[in-house]
């Protein structure tokens, strides 16, 4: 029913972007441009995004320069790893492969974020 004001999106697909409460706060639903752009909120949208991207460059720009230090001081360095997942090379196509290696349900359980980066 009035799909064609949903962008004729399936029941799933509208609910699959549907806030959780409990969630990490690095759970991509929590994304303040993309709410913002689903309350129709266009303009504060695009100024929220344009936020988060610049905040991305300078992220990535410190870990860039972190690695370039640590090369020229010799010293190991190691690259952002994801909290939850590990890359491992699948044993059956022998592609490396990202695997759950836990962590998530129990700090949802806690509600423990502490080790989440403030991504937004």
């Amino acid at each position: 029913k009035y799909a064609e004001n949903m962008y004729y999106f399936s029941e799933l697909a509208l609910t699959l972007n549907a806030p959780e409460s409990g969630t990490a706060p690095t759970d991509s639903r929590r994304r303040p441009d993309q709410r913002l752009m689903e309350e129709g909120r266009w303009d504060e949208a695009n100024a929220e995004k344009q936020r988060l991207e610049e905040k991305q460059r300078i992220s990535r720009k410190r870990r860039e320069a972190e690695a370039a230090r640590a090369t020229e001081d010799g010293t190991p360095y190691d690259p952002y790893k994801p909290l939850w997942f590990e890359r491992k090379k699948d044993p059956v196509t022998q592609e490396l492969a990202h695997v759950y290696r836990g962590g998530y349900w129990e700090s949802k359980e806690k509600q423990d974020w502490g080790s989440c980066p403030d991504i937004f």
